[in-house]
């Protein structure tokens, strides 16, 4: 490690031990760790002769003592570097001083000219008021982040804020990705570490929409131990790196590399064709992150024959939103109920209802929850989120209808449930369905775009499907709790045979 990015990472580990982690958990505070510091400013290709960096969330100053030492040791090194760092709490402040000394002195040493202007302030605040007063172009050719991971509430000041800025979004990392892609020069680069949670879903998909028109993905970097990133804050959350330009040019390739957290040096590296990143014709623009081992899963999936509108199917979200009907649930099934089926009675093996616990077991039959309901039948049950220490991303199960001595059923929405216009299947088909949601393949192919415990209903209508006979054959043979084996073996049955021309 660079004696620089040492000497700031013992500060980031004192600052830690003083940091209280009811603030901690509000500011979404998660400090950088100096070997991912060191990675994110090595992807930076910057030649320019003055250097202008921002850094907008800035801890102790990691980030951007990490592009210091990485610039400033160059053979083509710049003449100036000069640093915008932000940081909204004062407990910052003294160790922020002292990195910029310690970036000065490392400067010195190396004939370059070397300012920062410190900022004690928020970032999307500061800018929401600057905005009106700047009229110069932006003026960072090199912006380096570790935003805050925090989910913002719809009416909140700040996404008030970011919506007066042109921005819309749900979590304070995409804000300030999206704000500081704004601050970028033409041909600067951003180099960010976020959740990987944005690559798919409805609800970041207006984010990626301005991501991708403005920003052209030069390099994704996966980390895929959940709790080696963070591992100083207690951290499981799926993260990725990005390297992209402020252009509007598409790369033909882009590079994707792995490794297992912030201490592991061992990359595995492949170079992936833009289109297979983001699909041409994909309205939703969903990210995918085809590491070299994955591409035969890829194809795989992409090669089955069928949509879901295809299989003449469709899957919801489950319609009882427990604390609105209050008053029409029952801890235990009586006359009047019906079943009420939660994500903790769902596991691959089937439905285990009732349960006692926390949850309600029943729901009563009446007009107002006649729309909440049902008609009993063979459905296929998909836990729209699965706990991060589960196995599978996607957990899967029958509801079968000759269990349970009742006319209709509700399903509760953590939940989403595959129909056919309102109504189950035949068992044989349900069961076939399972297992191929719960088969390592899916379960792989999900993880190449989605980085986050949710599985939304518009996650499994983008996925592609056997036929209908296939899945009905595959039912028929597997075992009401086939092994996984087993399961496999079906699979590799319904696959397109391997194209070994497929670049990789």
């Amino acid at each position: 490690m660079d004696p620089l990015l040492e000497r700031v990472d013992a500060l980031r580990l004192e600052a830690n031990r003083h940091l209280d982690a009811g603030r901690k958990a509000e500011l979404g505070q998660f400090l950088t760790p100096a070997p991912v510091a060191k990675l994110m400013a090595s992807m930076f290709k910057c030649s320019a002769a003055s250097v202008s960096v921002l850094d907008a969330g800035a801890g102790v100053g990691t980030l951007f003592a990490a592009v210091v030492a990485e610039l400033a040791a160059r053979i083509g090194r710049p003449r100036r570097i000069s640093v915008e760092a932000y940081e909204i709490d004062p407990v910052f402040a003294p160790y922020l001083k002292r990195t910029v000394q310690l970036c000065d002195e490392f400067c010195r040493e190396r004939d370059v000219d070397f300012s920062a202007n410190l900022l004690q302030a928020d970032f999307i605040r500061h800018q929401e008021e600057a905005l009106f007063l700047r009229a110069e172009d932006p003026r960072f050719n090199c912006i380096i982040l570790n935003p805050p991971y925090r989910k913002i509430a719809s009416q909140s000041d700040i996404r008030k804020a970011l919506r007066n800025l042109g921005i819309e979004t749900v979590n304070l990392y995409a804000g300030f990705v999206a704000l500081a892609m704004y601050l970028l020069r033409a041909d600067g680069e951003l180099v960010a570490i976020t959740p990987r949670s944005f690559c798919n879903g409805p609800y970041f998909k207006a984010f990626r929409q301005a991501f991708l028109r403005n920003l052209a993905m030069r390099r994704i970097h996966v980390y895929e131990a959940r709790d080696a990133t963070f591992r100083d804050d207690d951290v499981l959350q799926e993260n990725i790196i990005i390297h992209a330009v402020r252009s509007a040019a598409i790369p033909a390739l882009v590079e994707v590399t792995s490794s297992e957290g912030a201490s592991d040096e061992c990359c595995q590296s492949s170079f992936v064709p833009y289109n297979r990143v983001v699909r041409p014709n994909d309205p939703d623009l969903f990210i995918h992150l085809p590491l070299g081992r994955d591409e035969l899963v890829f194809h795989s999936i992409q090669g089955l024959p069928r949509s879901l509108q295809e299989l003449r199917m469709s899957v919801s979200t489950g319609r009882v939103v427990d604390f609105r009907a209050k008053d029409l649930l029952r801890s235990e099934p009586e006359r009047g109920c019906v079943p009420l089926i939660y994500p903790c009675h769902v596991s691959p093996s089937g439905v285990n209802w009732p349960k006692k616990g926390k949850k309600p077991n029943a729901i009563v039959v009446s007009d107002r929850a006649g729309e909440l309901l049902v008609p009993n039948g063979n459905y296929v049950l998909v836990k729209r989120f699965s706990a991060k220490e589960e196995r599978r991303r996607i957990v899967a199960c029958v509801y079968e209808a000759a269990k349970f001595s009742y006319p209709l059923v509700g399903f509760e929405n953590h939940l989403n449930y595959f129909h056919e216009n309102g109504h189950g299947f035949t068992l044989e088909l349900a069961r076939g369905l399972a297992a191929f949601l719960n088969s390592s393949l899916v379960d792989r192919y999900f993880r190449l775009f989605s980085g986050h415990t949710q599985v939304n209903a518009a996650d499994l209508r983008k996925l592609r499907y056997p036929t209908r006979e296939q899945l009905q054959e595959m039912g028929e043979k597997m075992e009401r709790n086939p092994s996984e084996q087993d399961v496999s073996q079906a699979i590799g049955t319904l696959l397109p045979p391997k194209d070994d021309t497929a670049a990789t």
